[in-house]
């Protein structure tokens, strides 16, 4: 069980990893490297899956303030996760939400810092110049439009359409009189806006080459921690800062929750599908001339439980990871629910159901409606990239004992998490030896691109209304910043291997401890060492299947 989550005084206190953060922290900065990114928006859709889909609502005005995907997933991730409003989260195993978030605060810093900039360069040189501003944005956007023609005289369009604008301009700078306030407006106005744009551009180079650079740094393990400012407050008068103290301790809080729940074909929330299952089930028969000693369902499972945390004092010295075993509380809900609605009450205190009554859930719960009880054994290898959970549920109907254990796989974090920024390149024709082609360094940002920011920039002060003129990304739901991105697990052979080699021994060592248990209260096993030498022998060749999936 976790350690409850403290909620008042200043700093942040000490964290505890539990079930499910350890084992690296690869997916998670893998997730991180997200908010740095300067790829287009739709990008993210690559990432989606068979059961998770991101959703992109277009803008008004989407060619001119659209954001790139690092915009998006920045404000997306803060609203979703520290909303003063947001829905219930699903744990993110194999990752930790709150540096996910750190990160994502620290990006829109960066770029507020660089659109403060930008908001002073284009008041200065564009709002001051207005006419002017407005002439130059007219002729980039009819050459947008040319350039995204598929005729090619169209194109060329855009490009005379530059030289004209050019050209006007520099007869306005030399024709027109020198003397009086009008001619050298006019002269101010055609010329403001191009000094404009220089500046506007080394503002943004710099600032992307620092978020690349962070990018860089999250996905080859060297980079800096995310620097968020006022996230720590210094008196109880900064409000902001002490409700994002509060809120960063509300998600590590939820992260360490014992509470998950069970949708259907998308299985347990957080956990990936079900793969596998075997089930011991048999009637409990005294020893000849005894009697059964009373027994309870929570009894069998607290010496599994032990048995299970001893699973990595193996004969052989082979690297077998320490699993974490932790008790859990399953809630079912829809397979199409667009939510998860955490329970409250005087049994849960911090996200965690109180020890006694999960030993009420365990002993009373195992048939008809209501939450279950499951012991889980969970497996985080490949730098958090592959998380193996076997969660085995003990159940006694009538005269019948079922011990029930289940394989759960969540794949390791999609492809487009872990690329990282690529130098934009040409290929090029040489000049003398025009048969062979070479590659010339384009710049990071194109036109379009820093007239892009700069318009959109002194607007980041309020998004809604720049979501409104941009577009923005809606996270998929019931949302967890783990599970939604996980790539395919059974593809991956080394990974697959992992997982249905996990399954023999913890299978076994379950069954151990039950036989165990059975002998010492006088239950004839008989029946119970049969069946498990089948399920021994069936599972020395194991195969994944969609368990979760009933064909009926």
């Amino acid at each position: 069980m976790g350690a409850a989550v403290a909620i008042d005084g200043f700093g942040p206190g000490a964290q505890v990893p539990l079930m499910g953060t350890g084992g690296g922290t690869g997916a998670t900065n893998a997730l991180a490297s997200a908010a740095y990114r300067d790829s287009p928006l739709d990008t993210i859709q690559q990432a989606d899956n068979d059961l998770y889909k991101t959703t992109l609502k277009p803008g008004k005005w989407e060619k001119l303030f659209r954001p790139d995907l690092g915009e998006a997933f920045s404000r997306a991730v803060q609203v979703r996760l520290l909303g003063g409003g947001r829905k219930a989260l699903i744990q993110s195993f194999g990752a930790e939400p709150q540096p996910v978030v750190e990160h994502c605060l620290a990006a829109t810093h960066i770029r507020r810092r660089r659109d403060a900039r930008l908001t002073l360069v284009t008041f200065v040189c564009g709002v001051l110049f207005l006419p002017g501003l407005l002439l130059w944005l007219g002729v980039i956007q009819l050459r947008r439009l040319a350039a995204g023609s598929e005729n090619k005289r169209t194109s060329v369009v855009g490009t005379v359409l530059l030289w004209a604008a050019g050209i006007f301009t520099a007869l306005v700078l030399l024709k027109l009189p020198f003397d009086g306030i009008l001619p050298n407006y006019l002269r101010a106005m055609l010329v403001a806006p191009v000094i404009g744009w220089f500046l506007a551009r080394r503002i943004c180079d710099r600032s992307a080459v620092d978020l690349r650079e962070r990018w860089t740094g999250l996905l080859s393990g060297s980079g800096a921690g995310p620097q968020v400012p006022k996230s720590v407050p210094q008196d109880p008068g900064e409000k902001s800062a002490e409700e994002l103290r509060l809120n960063l301790e509300k998600l590590s809080a939820e992260q360490q929750s014992n509470i998950a729940f069970y949708a259907g074909p998308k299985g347990i929330l957080g956990l990936g599908t079900r793969w596998g299952s075997w089930t011991l089930a048999e009637e409990l028969v005294p020893v000849a001339g005894r009697e059964i000693h009373d027994f309870r369902a929570w009894d069998v499972i607290r010496k599994i439980h032990d048995q299970l945390t001893l699973l990595e004092r193996g004969s052989l010295k082979t690297g077998f990871p320490k699993p974490t075993v932790k008790h859990w509380v399953v809630s079912a809900v829809g397979e199409g629910a667009d939510e998860v609605t955490r329970p409250e009450g005087d049994n849960i205190v911090h996200f965690q159901v109180k020890p006694h009554e999960i030993q009420r859930i365990c002993n009373d719960q195992q048939f008809g409606a209501g939450n279950r009880h499951y012991l889980g054994v969970q497996f985080t290898l490949w730098d958090g990239n592959l998380v193996l959970t076997m969660m085995v549920t003990v159940t006694s109907l009538h005269h019948t004992l079922r011990i029930e254990v289940t394989g759960h796989a969540l794949g390791p974090v999609h492809g487009l998490f872990t690329t990282k920024p690529k130098a934009k390149t040409k290929e090029v024709s040489k000049s003398v030896r025009f048969w062979e082609t070479k590659e010339i360094q384009q710049p990071l940002l194109t036109t379009d691109d820093i007239v892009r920011l700069a318009v959109r920039a002194p607007l980041t002060w309020y998004p809604p209304v720049l979501e409104f003129l941009g577009g923005k990304m809606v996270l998929p739901e019931p949302f967890g910043l783990r599970h939604v991105w996980a790539g395919p697990l059974w593809k991956n052979r080394f990974m697959a291997d992992d997982a249905i080699r996990m399954a023999t021994p913890v299978l076994r060592a379950v069954h151990s401890a039950t036989l165990k248990f059975l002998d010492e209260h006088n239950v004839d096993t008989e029946r119970f060492t049969n069946r498990s030498l089948v399920l021994s022998g069936g599972i020395q060749e194991p195969g994944p299947k969609k368990a979760d999936v009933y064909d009926a």
